[in-house]
């Protein structure tokens, strides 16, 4: 069976024109039709956003359900990260990853394929080397790439890990899971306009396999927001 997963940071639906716009970020998704959706920088009820719930329109645009997860939680307004699908699916674990300033987290989604379980787990790291390192052996603990879940069905990890391929947190993440493969140049996603660096990732467990990646330059993406957007397939057996 395969299926496709799309990881996207959305930059709070602000193009690189300065311009709040949701339909343009629905868009550069739905032109790539994914069954699993992995998206960082979402505002729900911010004032900067005119108090939008970012994950629920999206997800409605989208006919998706949506699985939000807030690492940042100012009385009514929330920023983070969601899930979404339109296949059956369930919120196994969300929470705060160790934060130095601005407070980071993870969630995890078991997306349901006929009798196949696949595990989605997607993140927005830090800033800083030391703190993206701390974020890495948490998310590699027993409570999530570690747990016994995790280790017994497929599993894709996906984010903006503001780290490049080389870097400590890449090479411990690629202990348990394979990294995607192809020159620095061409899985490039920051930023959008001229994109020079690959901070965003998709990894996966050895029980799945990788058939195409592509980070999505088309002019839209490149307007949407700062990060482009990259779109996986696999098959899952």
């Amino acid at each position: 069976m395969e299926f496709s997963v799309l990881t996207y940071n959305v930059h709070s639906c602000i193009g690189t024109d300065r311009r709040l716009d949701i339909k343009r970020v629905v868009e550069v998704i739905a032109a790539c039709d994914p069954d699993v959706i992995a998206l960082q920088e979402l505002d729900v009820g911010r004032a900067r956003t005119q108090t939008i719930d970012q994950a629920e329109a999206i997800a409605e645009h989208l006919r998706m359900k949506s699985h939000f997860h807030p690492a940042l939680h100012l009385e009514e307004e929330q920023y983070g990260d969601a899930i979404m699908t339109a296949h059956p699916s369930e919120l196994v674990r969300a929470g705060p990853l160790p934060s130095i300033g601005e407070p980071r987290g993870a969630l995890w989604v078991e997306v349901r394929f006929g009798d196949s379980r696949l595990n989605v787990l997607n993140t927005h790291f830090g800033l800083r080397r030391r703190e993206r390192l701390a974020q890495t052996m948490e998310l590699l603990g027993p409570d999530w790439l570690g747990n016994q879940r995790c280790r017994d069905n497929p599993t894709v990890f996906v984010g903006d890990l503001n780290a490049l391929p080389g870097s400590r947190e890449l090479q411990r993440l690629k202990e348990v899971l394979v990294a995607q493969t192809g020159s620095r140049r061409s899985l490039a996603t920051f930023p959008s306009l001229y994109p020079l660096l690959r901070l965003d990732h998709v990894m996966h467990s050895g029980a799945l396999e990788l058939l195409s990646l592509e980070v999505i330059t088309a002019p839209p993406a490149r307007r949407a927001s700062d990060h482009l957007p990259i779109f996986a397939r696999f098959n899952l057996n």
